[in-house]
């Protein structure tokens, strides 16, 4: 570019600040949205995968009770192992035993401790022995008594605890208060990717696993000098193999604790991954709302600068010129909105790091990131969002003909429609890919939470494109609507709504590029509250028809899937006998693995036809106990379930057609406490979801399958809320829910997903917003030279300003209508793609008023401002060149 135009350029600053600050600040939003989004992605993998805090970073070879899932190195193994038949092997320097209990920590006011990232708090044993002990100190003592716990750092920082406080454990069958004597790290960190942990005496570990005296879970060991991990675990398998496997307690593997570690990152990668892809998604939702709004103030900051830029024509540049004009001006912007936005993204990361832990997803422990991708990438995506929404206006500014120059006035070219009509189409096209990838999916997939989220996740794409070619085609749209709210405003208001009419048709790109991004907040805000509202309908229209009992004692505190957290079995027996209960009935869950039949012979494949990777995958289900005696008095399940006795297992219709299981077939499930034999017994149905998903079994079973099973609820039969609210107020962290209350806190776990999107939408919302108010602001300024004419010729500040009002309503009526039958449009999509009956298209009659009068409401507060000044011409002003 030549000297003069780079003056040209600097003058430009000078002289237009304002309006370059505002869309300055639109890229600034945009950017700071990509890097907060990043930074939350970065930090969750972090925290989720930082398994280099192993606790087995000292051991050499692991003897682990019964079987364990190769598919989950946290998964505590089934069976159990006696220590003394292993500490006195002579290629053995050192051995302890090992158990985990999952725990919920209570801080002294009763508030629940949520675990780091999407892991557990596990009750461990303290380990007494040098060579093996994982664990650093970092303040106070070890615990030596049975009611003393050391916690590690993150338990520490989030439940603001120090060295003698006092905490709450809910275990699996009592409640117990602890005294905190010591604080520790692991590897420096503060927590592990399995979470957090309380750590206890040996024996009070082992009794609240349920294990017989000298028994673990599994054993830790110390190789003898000279001898190699890999040599004791092969020597340890050959005993085991031939005559030590009784003594030790049945079967039992043997791993090098090396192996485990290289599994434990392995998972906590892919766990980490997918964390960031969630995030990644909806960060794609910011980049599509930043370059929508940057792109509408770029062409309006063009089309406010047509008389300037013709005039350049006119002096001689030339249209490339002209556009790398343009083009720098947007480099200097993107550069200096990626430097400031890079810079709020930590604050923005922070917001939603704690809307995140509100819903049991901390990654609060883990540190900011300041590595290049954190930086360079976030700064890299404003600089290429401004010069992608500068690219259009680019090409418009260099087609601007030098007799624009002498114009009186800037009116709008009439444009070819062609081009429009030919890219809306190709954009069409585009979305109608991603909806039809959605019906494969739907075909390929078995119905379930994965099918659901890929179907939305290929909706969502479809939707952007589809917003962006309505937003093409928009400016067809303002001629018919806009001669019609002119029509409205001449009948209000005579002359001054002929005048509306004119100025609204007159200049179509002007009013469709608020309306655009009117229609992108509207369709994101429709869209969210109406799929919310679907599914909060149908859990709460299922959780009536199955909850029969008035009330559920449930805890306070939430897992890290967002549910309830499990509650001490004892506090059934403090609601049994108080006053108007008829029946208090312990609601039980635990996930089991199906052994056999094997997926081939549960009918999953066609004869003759090798089983796929898929069909080759374990299958695991929910199963949840309650009491026969009880079931019908507090749950209303389709099918109405049998009686069942012990050893006796139903199943959900679902289930059953799915694996081609019929009645009174065996099934071997491999649970807590090893393989189980069950007979199936019947089917039923739960249409909620929420209380016996997949299976059910009695009490005693459940105890077959895990000892320590996760108590979900106490569901009660009669009495009042207030009769049961005593009868445990000497239980922490537990409260009374009704009906209602408790399907809606029970549901949390199945709707994180879509309450995770809310704080990602409300801000491209008000990103979206913020270019709308900033296209109105340029358009008015943009006609200052009009309004001082109009004052010139009698016009009042009065008329003018309804003028600027009677566009703005052209604007609420074309966004709002777009911006509904987008969200209608979509949610009747993820009906159809996804057949859930959650996401039903049949939204409440006062939802639209109530969205058409916020962007109303919304368009006019941003106009006020712009009008009055429009207002406030001087008369003078209209005689002034630009």
């Amino acid at each position: 570019m030549g000297n003069p135009l780079w003056l040209i350029a600097r003058r430009t600053f000078a002289e237009g600040w304002l309006r370059l600050t505002a869309t300055l600040l639109a890229a600034l939003g945009s950017v700071a949205l990509i890097a907060g989004s990043l930074q939350f992605a970065l930090r969750a993998q972090e925290a989720v995968a930082g398994s280099d805090a192993s606790e087995y970073v000292r051991a050499d070879v692991l003897v682990q009770g019964g079987t364990v899932d190769p598919d989950d190195p946290y998964a505590p193994p089934d069976g159990w192992v006696r220590l003394d038949r292993l500490t006195s092997r002579p290629d053995v320097a050192a051995a302890v035993g090992d158990a985990t209990v999952t725990v919920t920590a209570m801080r002294p006011d009763g508030q629940a401790i949520t675990a780091a990232a999407e892991g557990r708090t596990l009750l461990r044993p303290w380990v007494p022995d040098p060579r093996l002990n994982p664990y650093l100190l970092e303040a106070g003592r070890a615990p030596a008594a049975d009611d003393e716990v050391a916690v590690v750092r993150h338990v520490s920082r989030a439940g603001e605890l120090r060295v003698g406080d006092t905490m709450t454990l809910t275990l699996p069958h009592q409640t117990r208060q602890v005294r905190i004597t010591g604080i520790v790290s692991v590897h420096g960190r503060g927590a592990m990717a399995a979470g957090d942990l309380v750590l206890a005496p040996p024996e009070t570990v082992r009794r609240a696993a349920m294990l017989p005296e000298g028994r673990w879970q599994s054993v830790w060991l110390k190789a003898a000098p000279g001898v190699s991990a890999d040599r004791l675990r092969d020597a340890l398998a050959r005993d085991l193999a031939r005559d030590m496997a009784r003594d030790l307690g049945g079967t039992a593997a043997v791993r090098t604790a090396a192996s485990v570690r290289q599994a434990q990152a392995a998972a906590a990668a892919g766990e980490g991954a997918s964390v960031a892809g969630v995030v990644g998604m909806l960060a794609s939702v910011a980049i599509f709302v930043g370059l929508f709004v940057v792109a509408n103030t770029f062409g309006t900051l063009v089309r406010q600068r047509t008389r300037r830029l013709a005039l350049l024509g006119a002096i001689g540049a030339t249209p490339r010129q002209v556009g790398r004009l343009i083009r720098l001006e947007a480099l200097l912007l993107g550069g200096i909105a990626s430097a400031g936005g890079v810079a709020a993204g930590f604050p923005v990361s922070e917001l939603i790091i704690r809307l995140f832990a509100r819903d049991g997803f901390d990654v609060s422990a883990s540190d900011a990131q300041y590595g290049w991708v954190a930086l360079a990438l976030p700064a890299a995506a404003g600089i290429v969002v401004t010069q992608a929404a500068a690219w259009r206006a680019a090409h418009r500014a260099a087609d601007v003909s030098p007799v624009q120059a002498l114009r009186s006035s800037v009116a709008e070219p009439r444009e070819r429609r062609w081009p429009r009509l030919l890219s809306a189409s190709v954009i069409f096209a585009g979305a109608c890919f991603w909806y039809m990838v959605a019906v494969v999916v739907r075909a390929d997939e078995p119905p379930g939470p994965d099918r659901t989220f890929s179907v939305a996740l290929m909706n969502l794409f479809g939707t952007l494109l589809t917003v962006t070619g309505l937003a093409v085609l928009t400016p067809f749209f303002v001629g018919p609507l806009g001669g019609l709210v002119g029509r409205v405003g001449t009948l209000v208001s005579g002359e001054t709504g002929r005048l509306a009419r004119a100025t609204i048709t007159r200049s179509p790109r002007r009013v469709s590029s608020a309306a655009s991004s009117l229609m992108l907040g509207v369709a994101l805000l429709a869209s969210v509250v109406l799929v919310t509202m679907s599914v909060q309908d149908r859990f709460r229209e299922a959780g009536r028809q199955v909850m029969a009992a008035e009330h559920a004692i449930a805890s306070t505190a939430r897992t890290a899937e967002g549910a309830p957290a499990p509650l001490a079995r004892d506090v059934a027996a403090k609601v049994t006998g108080a006053h108007g209960v008829s029946r208090a009935v312990v609601l039980t869950r635990t996930e089991v693995t199906l052994v056999s039949p094997e997926p081939d012979a549960a009918g999953l494949e066609e004869p003759g036809i090798a089983g796929s990777e898929e069909a080759a995958e374990p299958f695991r289900f929910l199963v949840s106990g309650v009491e026969p005696a009880g079931l019908r008095d507090v749950l209303r399940l389709g099918g109405r379930p049998p009686a069942l006795r012990t050893g006796q297992i139903a199943l959900s219709s679902a289930v059953m057609k799915e694996r081609g299981l019929r009645r009174g077939q065996d099934l071997v499930v491999r649970g807590a406490r090893g393989r189980v034999t069950l007979t199936v017994a019947g089917a039923y149905h739960d249409p909620s979801h929420l209380f016996a998903d997949q299976a059910l079994v009695a009490p005693a079973t459940m105890d077959l399958l895990d000892a320590n099973a996760a108590t979900v609820a106490v569901l009660v039969r009669g009495g009042s809320a207030e009769t049961l609210a005593r009868a445990v107020a000497g239980v922490p962290g537990v409260r009374v829910l009704g009906r209602d209350a408790y399907v809606e806190a029970a549901s949390q776990s199945l709707t994180r997903a879509l309450r995770a999107t809310h704080s990602f939408v409300g801000m491209a919302l008000l990103l979206a917003l913020f270019g709308m108010a900033t296209t109105v602001s340029m358009s008015v300024a943009e006609r200052r030279r009009e309004f001082g004419l109009l004052r010139a010729v009698g016009a009042t500040m009065r008329q003018i300003r309804s003028i600027v009002r009677w566009e703005a309503a052209a604007v609420v009526a074309l966004g709002t209508i777009l911006g509904l039958v987008i969200a209608m449009g979509t949610l009747e999509l993820l009906h159809l793609t996804s057949g859930s009956s959650y996401l039903r298209p049949a939204p409440q009659w006062w939802l639209f008023p109530l969205v058409a009068a916020g962007a109303a409401v919304a368009t006019l507060a941003t106009s006020t401002l712009p009008a009055r000044r429009a207002a406030s011409v001087p008369v003078l002003e209209a005689a002034r060149a630009q």
